[in-house]
Formats: C-alpha cells, sequence, structure tokens
C-alpha cells in the first residue's frame, strides 16, 4: 500500500493547491455531507482552482454511511463523467472521508482521492491510514478496502467550530493513541485542559497524536501484526456503537471507543498485567468527559454476538489488543464468554450504572 502524504496545514489554501497540482486530473469533485457544506464549503468556493469542482453532498451523520449513499455518489460521478484520471476531495468528517474513499477507490476501479478532515475524529484517526468502507448489515465499517488517500491535509482551525461532543469523540482516539505510545504523551492528553481549549497546544497534540497513528501503519499497512494495537478499545466499541444503532439511539464513534477503552483496560488488568492505577485515572477521566453508555444484564447476550462479528477475529474466537502497561502492547488476546460478560459488569459498575 503507499504511503499518503500527511500535511499539518499552516495555509490549507496553500497546501491544497500544491496536492491538487500533484494529481493532474480531468474532472475535479469535492464531496461533503449537509454540515460541512454549509459550513466549510463558503470558504472553499473562494479559491480560484476549486471554481470548476462539481460538488456532491451527502446526509450528515453515521446513519448516512451506508450502501445507498455511495450508490448515490457513485450515480453523480458517473453522470458527471468521472474517469480513471479525476480527482476527489473528501470535505469532512471521519464518514466523509471513509465513504469518499471508498467511493475514489472503487469507481472505475479507483481513482485519486484527497482528505481534508475538518472534526477532530477525522483528523487524528479516519482519514489517516488509508481504511475506507461504509457500515453494512447493522455493522461498523464491514464493507470497504484499504486505499490511501494521496494527501490528507490537516488544517487544525476548523476545529475551533466544533462542539464539545465532537470534540471528544475525536479526543477518544487521540486518548488511545497516548495509551499505546508512552506515558509522557499519555499523562499530557490526560492534564490538557479541555474546558478552556488551547488550539495553538491542540495542534501540537494533534500532530504528536497523527505522527503515532502513521508510525503504525507504515509498519503494518495491512493490519496483519502491529496495526491491531489500533483497536483498543474497538472490539467492544464496535460493539456498543452498533447496539446503539439498532435501539436507535446512535452514539458518536469516539464515545464508544472510550467506553470500549473503559472495558478493554479491565481486560488488560485481568489478563496481561495492566497497572491498576493507571486504569483507575483513565477510566475517571472517561467517565468525567463521556458519562457512560447504559444497558442492562440482558442485553450481554446480544453485546456477544456482535462482538463475534468483529473484522479482527478468527474462527469465531473474539480478539482483543490488550496492554501490559502503556506502550507494551499484547495483540490477539482473547477472552472466554464468562470472562467478557464480567468484563460488562465491571463496567457497568464502575460508570455507576
Amino acid at each position: 500500500m503507499s504511503k499518503q502524504e500527511v500535511i499539518l496545514c499552516e495555509s490549507l489554501e496553500v497546501s491544497l493547491g500544491r496536492a491538487i497540482e500533484k494529481c493532474p486530473h480531468d474532472r475535479l469533485f469535492i464531496l461533503t455531507d449537509e454540515q460541512t457544506h454549509r459550513l466549510c464549503m463558503p470558504q472553499m468556493r473562494e479559491v480560484s482552482f476549486l471554481k470548476d469542482a462539481i460538488e456532491i453532498t451527502i446526509g450528515a451523520g453515521d446513519v448516512h454511511k451506508t450502501l445507498e449513499t455511495l450508490a448515490s455518489v457513485w450515480q453523480i460521478l458517473s453522470d458527471k463523467g468521472a474517469s480513471r484520471h479525476s480527482l476527489l476531495v473528501n470535505l469532512g468528517g471521519g464518514m466523509v472521508t471513509d465513504l469518499g474513499g471508498f467511493a475514489a477507490a472503487t469507481f472505475k476501479r479507483g481513482f485519486a482521492y484527497i482528505n481534508v478532515p475538518t472534526t477532530l475524529l477525522a483528523m487524528v484517526d479516519a482519514s489517516v491510514g488509508g481504511k475506507t468502507g461504509i457500515n453494512f448489515n447493522g455493522l461498523k465499517n464491514e464493507v470497504g478496502v484499504f486505499a490511501p488517500a494521496d494527501s490528507v491535509l490537516i488544517e487544525t482551525e476548523f476545529l475551533r467550530s466544533l462542539d464539545a461532543q465532537n470534540f471528544f469523540s475525536g479526543y477518544a482516539e487521540m486518548l488511545k493513541h497516548g495509551l499505546i505510545s508512552n506515558e509522557a504523551h499519555w499523562a499530557e492528553l490526560l492534564n490538557f485542559n479541555t474546558d478552556l481549549i488551547d488550539y495553538k497546544y491542540l495542534k501540537k497534540l494533534v500532530g504528536e497524536s497523527v505522527q503515532v497513528k502513521e508510525n503504525i501503519v507504515e509498519q503494518d499497512p495491512f493490519e496483519h501484526g502491529i496495526r491491531k494495537a489500533l483497536n483498543l478499545g474497538h472490539t467492544v466499541g464496535h460493539a456498543f456503537e452498533s447496539l446503539a444503532l439498532a435501539e436507535n439511539r446512535p452514539v458518536l464513534h469516539g464515545y464508544a471507543v472510550a467506553w470500549g477503552i473503559v472495558c478493554e483496560l479491565y481486560l488488560s488488568h485481568l489478563k496481561t498485567g495492566f497497572p491498576k492505577e493507571k486504569m483507575r485515572q483513565t477510566i475517571q477521566f472517561i467517565k468525567e468527559n463521556y458519562g457512560s453508555f447504559t444497558f442492562d444484564c440482558k442485553q450481554y447476550e446480544q453485546l456477544y454476538a456482535l462482538m463475534l462479528h468483529d473484522k479482527k477475529n478468527t474462527a469465531g474466537v473474539i480478539n482483543f489488543t490488550l496492554l501490559k502497561e502503556i506502550g507494551d502492547i499484547s495483540i490477539n488476546q482473547t477472552a472466554d464468554k464468562d470472562q467478557i460478560f464480567g468484563m460488562f459488569d465491571f463496567y457497568r459498575e464502575c460508570m455507576g450504572i
């Protein structure tokens, strides 16, 4: 898999101009959702080299990350004469970069695309690393391909207009990157003042977070080994997310990951000896900033069934990424049903459900 260029922008217009110049194209498309179309497109229309770009706008939110939406994007690409030599700019959050990347990777067997993430979650996670996809059959990211963007342009000025929920959704992935990297970065994230955000300092933290992911992806682009480190919190988190969707009470991805981290740090303590005090500190931060996902013991079986569908599993055995210590990663860990149900008990007790 080719390495994508990730640029922390000083000027989005300059960086985007250079990125587009590197991708000779016959037609230029810009994909947004209703939210980014309203908030971000006005300033993009003022950029001279985008004046002939064909806009595609889709519904906002994970409920639109579907085969139907993907087909509608393919339809517009077809109607507007897209070819293998076209170029797509994905301007939006993780849903836009995931679905847009998948559309570009599959239409005419693939053409170039650029990601311009506008949310914290997309900047530090979804837009970086080459994973694309859609939700299918009630399961998160069930269908997709590895297909890196030619460039990922990170403009942290977009974060000034982000609401608190979307800020924390992205911050959960940053916290995960802290846990799998080193104690100094983890402590820096726990101590960052999220009530009064210093955006200059946040830009530095975003750069560090992206670097953690890039370093891992470079070692293992197709997730055969160490890239599974990035799945910390996701085995349980995706099950929470899928259950929430099924019950028509959708939650933001990062919140589900944060709650998944609570569960998987407990398993880490139980199975690989992760220190109790660091588990407690991390859980306290999550409890204070993310609230809790509510479920009862009658839903354990349903959550377990959802976890069995996880893409990382082999032969029906649920696969976890656990930690022995901050930065000391144990991939391909398993737990039996009793341990998993015990993990749910722990979660509900410590989160006060």
